[in-house]
């Protein structure tokens, strides 16, 4: 009977057990991940990447200016990748205010990147009130409605109603605490993004603070991350 049953359903009715039941999320490990994971330990392995950035915090800055514009264009954010740059610089840019102030507040969170713990959820929670400060009104907790994606009127995705969130991203961080010696964190991490984009956790933000999130997780493994756009 289940197996007739969407995800959102499947969680709905397990919730209760959540405390029985270790939660897992719903991936396996292919030839393909693992494919994946040796191609980027070897471009990682020959290109030294990090030793160079440490010598050039031009490019490190450049880098950084980058993963901002790209995470928040992909939220609809129109801003030119120049305009980003002057804006972190301090020169006048005409734009939306809203716009100007994800900017400003996408580069205060990313450089307070290495104070991050990647297993708190009190600290994901800090991040995403720095990442929207001044534009969300629910700033760094999570969600008290029902958020969903649409596609003009027609709803594509609908998240897990907003008394779940709690308990999902404990279980997830849980998760991710119990498998972080055992799991590779390229793997880790991405299951991490997976799960939280579909648990929707906070009203707005979602995807900005997914990859970043990601980026913390990383960083800590190999530093080289913390200047690398996801």
């Amino acid at each position: 009977m289940l197996n007739n049953l969407s995800r959102f359903d499947k969680i709905e009715i397990t919730s209760e057990v959540a405390f029985m039941n270790q939660y897992q999320p719903p991936f396996s490990i292919t030839n393909q991940m693992l494919d994946y994971v040796s191609s980027i330990m070897e471009k990682l392995g020959n290109l030294d990447y990090y030793d160079n950035l440490n010598k050039m915090p031009v490019l490190r800055k450049h880098n950084r200016i980058y993963s901002i514009h790209s995470s928040l264009a992909i939220e609809a954010n129109s801003l030119s990748f120049n305009q980003v740059k002057d804006v972190i610089e301090g020169k006048v840019v005409i734009g939306e205010q809203k716009e100007i102030q994800e900017v400003k507040n996408a580069y205060k969170a990313y450089n307070m990147m290495e104070e991050w713990n990647p297993y708190s959820i009190e600290d994901l929670k800090k991040i995403h009130g720095v990442l929207t400060y001044l534009t969300v009104e629910e700033s760094g907790v999570f969600r008290k409605g029902n958020e969903g994606v649409f596609d003009g009127d027609k709803c594509i995705f609908m998240a897990p109603k907003p008394e779940m969130v709690e308990t999902l991203m404990n279980q997830l961080f849980d998760w991710m605490k119990r498998n972080k010696e055992q799991l590779h964190p390229l793997i880790l991490s991405s299951v991490f993004h997976y799960e939280f984009v579909f648990i929707h956790p906070f009203c707005d933000g979602n995807g900005r603070t997914a990859r970043l999130w990601q980026n913390v997780i990383l960083s800590h493994w190999k530093e080289v991350f913390a200047y690398v756009p996801i």
